[in-house]
Parts: C-alpha cells; sequence; structure tokens
C-alpha cells in the first residue's frame, strides 16, 4: 500500500478493492487522476482508494499520469538528540529538495540539508520511508517522490535558513518542542517520526 498525500488527504493505493465503506474504490488504470485531485482539492472527496492486483503496477500507473519529481531530504540528529526543523510558509517541515543530475539521491539528501539550514558534517545513518505527495507547477499536477534519510551530525554552529526558498527559520528541536511542530506540519512527514513522537501527537490532538 502506499499513500500519495494531496494537501493532508491520502490518496491509498493498494490491492484490494474494498478497504471502507467511506471510501471511494476505482480502478488505478481507469483513473482519471487530475479530475479526482481536484475533487480532493475542492473539499468533495475526502477518502480514495485506487486499487490494482499487483502491487508493482500500483506507482507505474499513477506515474503514467502525473510527471514525476524526484527528491531527497533528511531527518536530522544532534548530538543532543534533538531533531532539525525548518519552517516555511506558515508549516514546520524537514528539509529536503530536488534531485540534480549526475548524483545520487544521498546526495541530494546532504546537499539540500547543507543548503536549506547550514547545517554540516552530516551522516547518513539509515533510509527512511519514501513519501508521495502531489503538487502543481505550471498549471499541471506533479507527484513529488522524496527519499529520506536519518541522519546525525555533530555541527554546533549558528544555522542558517534559505530565506530563497522562502524558509524563515531553521531550528532544533527537543522530543517534546518536536511534537508540539508535527501538529503544524505535512502530514508525510509525520510518518518520518518514530512512534512516540506520533503517539505523543495525538494525545496532544486529542486533548484540544
Amino acid at each position: 500500500m502506499y499513500k500519495v498525500f494531496v494537501n493532508h488527504v491520502p490518496i491509498i493505493l493498494s490491492t484490494e478493492k474494498n478497504i471502507g465503506d467511506s471510501y471511494r474504490s476505482i480502478s488505478i488504470k481507469d483513473a482519471d487522476l487530475p479530475n479526482l485531485i481536484d475533487e480532493i482539492r475542492d473539499g468533495k472527496l475526502t477518502h480514495l482508494n485506487l486499487f490494482h492486483k499487483k502491487h508493482n503496477k500500483l506507482l507505474k500507473h499513477f506515474k503514467k499520469q502525473l510527471k514525476t519529481i524526484v527528491a531527497g531530504g533528511g531527518l536530522v540528529f544532534n548530538e543532543r538528540s534533538e531533531a532539525l526543523f525548518i519552517h516555511r510558509k506558515g508549516l514546520w517541515d524537514l528539509p529536503k529538495g530536488k534531485a540534480e543530475k549526475q548524483e545520487s539521491i544521498e546526495e541530494t539528501a546532504i546537499r539540500e540539508v547543507e543548503e536549506e539550514t547550514g547545517v554540516h558534517d552530516l551522516k547518513i545513518i539509515q533510509p527512511l520511508e519514501t513519501t508521495y505527495h502531489v503538487l502543481k507547477r505550471n498549471g499541471k499536477y506533479r507527484l513529488k517522490e522524496t527519499f529520506w534519510f536519518e541522519m546525525n551530525t555533530d555541527f554546533k554552529g549558528a544555522l542558517k535558513p534559505q530565506k530563497e526558498e522562502s524558509i524563515d527559520k531553521a531550528v532544533w528541536k527537543n522530543f517534546e518542542q518536536s511534537q508540539k511542530a508535527l501538529q503544524n506540519s505535512y502530514s508525510n512527514i509525520k510518518l518520518l517520526f518514530p512512534n512516540e513522537y506520533l503517539l505523543g501527537f495525538e494525545a496532544n490532538a486529542e486533548n484540544e
């Protein structure tokens, strides 16, 4: 199963025709993605399941209709186990960006973290979940496929948010601060954090 986010609404890509009564289920081969995405963005559709009996065909059919932008990014921790966040357009996010030609996706992820935050001496620990979301460029929908990596660093210098990318803050956040930031973040970003962060997020949401 995959989740492709349109704003905060996930389009489910699955091998099951029926995943719940609240879902509109459509064969992914027959789906008119631009129109369905319009419905989601207009608030007319909140539960969508696109299915195919073969799991390895799901993304293939999705990508036939939407051009893919490949990106890399990092969930970075320092020596105090603080997570590195950026603040852009009113939401907390993690540093990421589009892959350039002739570089590996790992090189992309490290370069983007450095450019967007000013942090150096990064070391990749392990790959994390790949996330998918839909954006609009030049009047057409695109699929952004972001490869994420857990990283650590002993960098102690000043953080430098990349203003030309509309980033107004780059900050380290401890566990509690990270949980609060995730309440004002993107749904796909929450997929990258360990369960204890998400449990805290859910508990905080219930108490509001």
